[in-house]
């Protein structure tokens, strides 16, 4: 059976890493600046409160391996929507509006029709996720990138500020009976690619596969952007919870909140998906890796699910509710714990 693990990518000693890691960052909460750091490592994004009571959330992310499809196929324009997506797409979890972003590409060297092929793609993002590209960084490192031809890392920050009149979603409201609600979502996104190519390096990315279709085409769907959405729905609606279920998949939950997430009516599974999983991966993997549809998800009291899923539908996203939270701690799909 083929793993993420086997893969490459231990997320369980990965976890290990950032408890270390967040230990660490810990001793800087008392540097001085005057903020206060209001929530810190595990959740979406970081929180300070300033001195006037206003609360601003950061987060920093990458696209990760599904770089190395876009050189493969010589296509750079969809990346950057992948770069703001997963950055948007957190900041929001906190219930945080986005306010700024700014992009770092590294490349292994100058190529000014790629470089703008990319930012093509980081605009379109930025247009989607409702927030201003306000800088960013270009460097040219040929002795970190040392592959053939055009090599290149892109990632990004943005920042967020919770208003005023909204407290942040942390996760800490949800309670027993509550409902999850899920987000549809378009494709792999940008997590579970050094699998997902692992699996599927018996196939041309030009080879056009059943319900697949084109597979690098599957491959390069850009990650759907929920920031306008869920801002509505925040300003609508009871809200106690939001995850961007990205790398780790549903137990991407635990992050909210110690409590029983239980999803046993999630949508069709996507036919890139369904590939993958022929290649012999279990379907426990499969949910603790990738999206299995769902991209977003909103936990809040059953009253409130007719209108997110309204709200969503209204912003041309499919949703509905895969889920409820249960009594006890953990993660289960379909009955089989995952985390």
């Amino acid at each position: 059976m083929h793993s993420y693990k086997k893969s490459g990518v231990d997320i369980a000693g990965l976890d290990r890493s950032r408890s270390a890691i967040g230990r660490m960052i810990a001793s800087t909460h008392d540097a001085g600046s005057g903020a206060r750091v209001a929530h810190a490592f595990g959740h979406y994004a970081g929180i300070v409160r300033t001195r006037g009571g206003g609360l601003i959330a950061t987060h920093t992310d990458g696209v990760g391996t599904k770089l190395l499809v876009a050189s493969a196929m010589r296509r750079f324009d969809t990346v950057g929507i992948d770069c703001v997506a997963m950055n948007a797409n957190d900041i929001v979890c906190v219930g945080a509006t986005p306010v700024s972003f700014v992009d770092y590409i590294a490349a292994s060297r100058n190529d000014t029709a790629i470089f703008k092929k990319i930012m093509s793609g980081l605009v379109k993002g930025a247009r989607q996720a409702q927030v201003p590209i306000v800088g960013g960084e270009t460097a040219i490192v040929p002795d970190l990138l040392r592959r053939g031809g055009f090599a290149f890392d892109l990632a990004g920050t943005i920042v967020g500020v919770v208003p005023k009149a909204r407290r942040a979603v942390l996760g800490s409201s949800i309670r027993r009976g509550d409902v999850i609600v899920g987000a549809h979502s378009s494709g792999l996104h940008s997590n579970g690619y050094t699998l997902a190519r692992k699996v599927l390096s018996g196939h041309k990315l030009g080879e056009r596969i059943g319900r697949v279709g084109k597979l690098g085409d599957a491959l390069l769907r850009p990650t759907r952007i929920y920031v306008a959405p869920v801002l509505e729905i925040l300003a609508r609606c009871d809200v106690h919870g939001l995850a961007h279920i990205t790398g780790g998949g549903f137990s991407n939950l635990m992050r909210l909140k110690r409590a029983a997430y239980e999803i046993d009516s999630l949508p069709r599974t996507p036919p890139i998906m369904d590939l993958i999983a022929s290649k012999g991966v279990a379907p426990a993997e499969m949910y603790r890796t990738f999206n299995m549809g769902v991209g977003f998800c909103i936990v809040a009291p059953e009253s409130e699910s007719g209108q997110i899923i309204a709200i969503m539908r209204r912003h041309r996203i499919a949703a509905g509710v895969i889920g409820r939270i249960a009594a006890g701690s953990g993660v289960t799909v379909n009955g089989e714990r995952i985390a």
